[in-house]
């Protein structure tokens, strides 16, 4: 696994897809770096992309706030179906179905219904177009549901309407930038399909 940063208090890697963020992602960086690894963030086993992961509970609970205190800015590239929009700013409430694992759009709010914010800015267009995604929130989901209900889905992401043979969603965490010690961290990297 491609280890971009690491210190006593965190790593900064590249999750390869197929490996689950919450234990096998952290059991790989144990047996390259040694010692615990604690996630504050996840990314679905079928997505990779640039993670962080605190090695103590201080480092943990740090990046914690970061996250609920907006600083932790997390951005991603996705292909997508279609043409959208030049750039958006997209608002939604999503409700989380536990039995399907499956997150759907409604349209008035209630109980397990999560507000979701994300800005995009189109790079590419066509048949398939390349979006960059910063994330406001980080719901179940989230950068998949939201364009595939505009009728954008991204390509291999069978779950939410894609019909192409690709075998994972398009979908990459690019970017992370994050408070720590006193400076602002960034760490980027692009998937092997762009």
């Amino acid at each position: 696994m491609e280890i971009l940063n690491y210190d006593r208090e965190l790593a900064v890697c590249v999750k390869p897809v197929g490996l689950d963020s919450e234990t096998e992602v952290p059991a790989a960086l144990k047996q390259q770096l040694g010692g615990e690894f604690f996630p504050v963030h996840r990314l679905d086993k079928n997505v990779g992309g640039v993670m962080v992961y605190a090695r103590t509970r201080q480092a943990a609970a740090a990046l914690s706030k970061a996250i609920q205190e907006g600083t932790m800015i997390k951005e991603y590239l996705a292909l997508v179906h279609g043409t959208p929009p030049s750039q958006g700013d997209w608002a939604d409430l999503l409700w989380k179905d536990s039995r399907q694992n499956k997150v759907f759009v409604v349209k008035r709010q209630r109980g397990g219904v999560k507000q979701a914010r994300l800005e995009f800015v189109r790079l590419t267009q066509g048949e398939t177009s390349l979006v960059r995604v910063r994330l406001h929130t980080g719901r179940s989901h989230q950068i998949r549901v939201q364009f595939a209900s505009r009728g954008f889905p991204l390509v291999g992401d069978h779950k939410y309407g894609a019909r192409d043979s690709s075998p994972a969603p398009m979908l990459f965490s690019c970017r992370i930038t994050f408070p720590h010690q006193g400076k602002i961290l960034s760490f980027e990297a692009n998937p092997d399909w762009i």
